[in-house]
C-alpha cells in the first residue's frame, strides 16, 4: 500500500514513502555539498519536506546518514553478489567483485568519498557499519584490502579521476593479498 485516504479524502504518503524521500534528501544533500556541510534544512528541502517530519523518522542528520549508508551498503552487496559467478576460480571471482564495486563507487561518486572520508568520523554508532559484509580469510587482511581500496577510490575521487581506471590495480592488489597458495596458516 502507498497511500491512504487523510481528512477530507485526500491521499497521504506512508512514512515509508517520506522515509524513502529523506534518505534521498539526505543523498542529494551530500551531493550539493558534502556531508559535514549539509544541514537537516538542505536534506528537508530535496526531500520537499518538513523538519517535522524529518524528526518523526530520524532523531538527527547523523542518523538519517547512517541509514542511507546502510541501505546503500545493502544494494551494493546485491550488485557484487549478483556479479560474482560462484562456479568460477577464486581469482575470477575477486575480479568480478572489484570490478563489480567499483561499478557501484562510480555510480554515486560523492556519496561514496562520503561513506569513505565522512563515515570514520562518527565513532562507535558508525563502526558496525564499516563492517558490515567484511568476511575471513582474517580481519586483519580484509581491514588491510578493504581499507586500501577505499583510499584508492578517494584519492582517485579527490584528484578528479575515473574510478574505473584503478580496476586493475584493485583486481591484482586483491588477487595478491587473497591468493589461498601465498597466505599464511592460520594458529
Amino acid at each position: 500500500m502507498t497511500a491512504s485516504t487523510a481528512q477530507g479524502g485526500a491521499p497521504a504518503t506512508v512514512p515509508a514513502e517520506f522515509r524513502r524521500r529523506l534518505l534521498e534528501g539526505m543523498a542529494a544533500a551530500i551531493r550539493e555539498c558534502g556531508y559535514r556541510d549539509s544541514t537537516v534544512a538542505d536534506v528537508v528541502r530535496h526531500a520537499r519536506t518538513s523538519r517535522r517530519t524529518f524528526y518523526a523518522h530520524f532523531p538527527g542528520k547523523q542518523a538519517c546518514f547512517l541509514a542511507l549508508l546502510r541501505e546503500a551498503n545493502a544494494a551494493m552487496v546485491r550488485q557484487i553478489a549478483a556479479a560474482v559467478d560462484r562456479r568460477a576460480p577464486w581469482d575470477v571471482q575477486a575480479r568480478q567483485a572489484i570490478e563489480a564495486w567499483i561499478a557501484a563507487a562510480q555510480a554515486d561518486r560523492a556519496l561514496t568519498l562520503s561513506w569513505i572520508r565522512d563515515l570514520p568520523s562518527l565513532g562507535t554508532d558508525a563502526r558496525h557499519l564499516r563492517a558490515a559484509g567484511v568476511a575471513p580469510p582474517s580481519r586483519q587482511l580484509m581491514v588491510m584490502l578493504i581499507g586500501g581500496l577505499r583510499e584508492l577510490i578517494a584519492t582517485t575521487v579527490e584528484d578528479g579521476g575515473d574510478i574505473g581506471d584503478i580496476t586493475e590495480a584493485a583486481v591484482r592488489a586483491t588477487q595478491a593479498l587473497l591468493d589461498p597458495s601465498r597466505r599464511p596458516a592460520r594458529a
